[in-house]
């Protein structure tokens, strides 16, 4: 199954391994291929589930309206509906973070178990608000190879190897614009979703790169301990693209967290 109608929109699935499922959320403007790395390694415990999100990768693309954390979440329901799970280990990054917590507001019984990875619970400042829009601004003015290399040194930990870099920029620079835009929008305008960590009371994980500028190792401390049944794991070395970055740790992090669900 490569792909799924879901929503009026047609999505790319990247998939492997047998059992209980395990839905991966990537990240902006990224897309399933940032998590290659965990489905080889954790298929042998989990049905790996990476869908393009909406107007991402391989999906359906779309018209530039805002993109919205709720709406991705319903999109990620209807897939869990058309593989028939009830319920899945929950995976986000950065972006992908701000849609697992919409899922878990939304569709609390559906989440097994929860990982935050490299994102925050707090809705954007309106200092961050207004970057949003300047930098959907210059990717008009000035293209997206622009926006990949401000990106590199911002996502990326100093140590990142050249094939990691080169893999991101890949990811950036083949993300359509209309996408990058929607995704902009719709982050910007993103709830508060802090009060809602409290009520999940699944297993949960929050992962975050030791070198991670854009959601620092500070704001993950906050995020684990407002989640009741949650374990903190600092990645060494890596930025804010834990999994691309130093995949076998958030490997083993990622296999702890489902012995536990």
């Amino acid at each position: 199954m490569p792909y799924a109608e879901v929503n009026d929109t047609r999505l790319h699935i990247r998939q492997a391994g047998t059992g209980p499922v395990a839905l991966f959320i990537h990240g902006f403007p990224l897309d399933s291929t940032m998590w290659i790395e965990q489905i080889a390694d954790l298929a042998a415990v989990r049905r790996c589930i990476a869908p393009d999100l909406r107007g991402f990768g391989r999906s359906a693309p779309v018209t530039g309206a805002p993109l919205t954390m709720e709406q991705h979440a319903d999109d990620l329901a209807a897939i869990l509906d058309v593989v028939s799970a009830e319920q899945a280990d929950i995976v986000g990054l950065s972006m992908g973070g701000y849609i697992a917590m919409a899922f878990a507001d939304m569709y609390p019984d559906r989440v097994r178990s929860f990982a935050l990875i490299d994102t925050r619970s707090g809705a954007d400042s309106e200092e961050a608000r207004a970057g949003r829009d300047a930098i959907a601004v210059r990717l008009v003015d000035e293209g997206r190879a622009a926006i990949a290399a401000s990106m590199d040194g911002g996502l990326l930990g100093p140590n990142a190897s050249l094939a990691v870099r080169g893999r991101v920029r890949s990811m950036v620079e083949g993300c359509h614009y209309e996408t990058i835009i929607g995704a902009l929008g719709g982050m910007r305008d993103r709830a508060d979703r802090t009060a809602i960590l409290r009520g999940v009371t699944v297993p949960a994980a929050v992962i975050v790169g030791e070198l991670d500028a854009v959601t620092p190792p500070d704001e993950a401390a906050a995020m684990a301990d407002a989640l009741p049944d949650a374990t903190l794991t600092v990645i060494p070395g890596a930025g804010h693209l834990s999994p691309i970055e130093e995949p076998e740790g958030v490997n083993q992090a990622l296999r702890a967290l489902f012995e536990r669900a």
